[in-house]
């Protein structure tokens, strides 16, 4: 098991879902974790508690992370709290579902800010520290739906997308300094943002599934880890689909 002792994460919307097993993983690893949230304190504290109940130190941080102020603030909150960053794991996000011709320009930008333009704010505040200690490793979370698209989710899509080419420019952009950037792809995975899928839909998802089932946030989690640690040393700009097969790649 890739260990992460004497590392520090930050982990975005890390209250609940694929968050929270994310740093909680990371936790069980040896990592110290600042787990950020937006409006779920109580959750977060939570997810911290369970962090400094298997021995590793944890911190709650609220920052809107589509704010780049509040971004930076919350990558300063982690380097003033554990004195440097190894880890990045841009997971915060939402949805805002409808087709193209009913979907209202606020729910556009709501979605674009909160999945894609996070992902630059906190990428931005993170490059410096990680560029000048020489080390970094940097993980987004984005979708198969970013790989494959999804009828009603066009500002998802485009979002986890763009998540992707990103991750692809800044691995080219950072690697002469052992930052690495990848980017996790899950596929039908139950959390609070797939509760409100119609029941037909999530049924679909699952035949399309190869291996016939959903998968589990620790699933996601165990995929981040590995990226994080140094068993994944030379791997960069890679889209690892944690999605028992439904987007076949290659």
């Amino acid at each position: 098991m890739t260990t992460l002792t004497g590392k520090t994460a930050v982990v975005t919307g890390a209250s609940r879902g694929i968050g929270r097993a994310i740093a909680l993983e990371l936790g069980r690893r040896g990592a110290n974790v600042v787990v950020n949230f937006n409006s779920s304190e109580a959750s977060a504290l939570e997810v911290v508690g369970e962090i400094q109940a298997a021995g590793t130190q944890a911190i709650a941080h609220r920052a809107d992370v589509s704010s780049l102020e509040q971004a930076t603030g919350l990558i300063k909150a982690a380097i003033d709290a554990f004195g440097k960053l190894d880890i990045l794991v841009n997971n915060a996000g939402t949805t805002r579902d409808g087709l193209i011709m009913m979907m209202k320009e606020a729910d556009w930008d709501l979605v674009i800010n909160a999945d894609l333009k996070s992902v630059f704010n906190c990428c931005k505040a993170a490059t410096k520290p990680m560029m000048r200690a020489r080390v970094g490793s940097i993980i987004n979370i984005t979708s198969v739906v970013g790989l494959a698209g999804q009828s009603g989710q066009s500002n998802y899509a485009a979002a986890k997308a763009g998540m992707i080419g990103l991750t692809k420019s800044l691995a080219k952009e950072l690697g002469a300094r052992n930052i690495r950037v990848n980017a996790v792809a899950p596929g039908y995975i139950p959390t609070d943002l797939t509760d409100s899928l119609p029941q037909e839909l999530k049924d679909g998802m699952v035949k399309l599934t190869p291996l016939g089932r959903m998968g589990t946030p620790e699933e996601v989690a165990r995929a981040v880890a590995f990226l994080a640690g140094d068993e994944a040393s030379f791997i960069t700009g890679v889209v690892l689909s944690v999605d028992g097969g439904i987007v076949m790649q290659g």
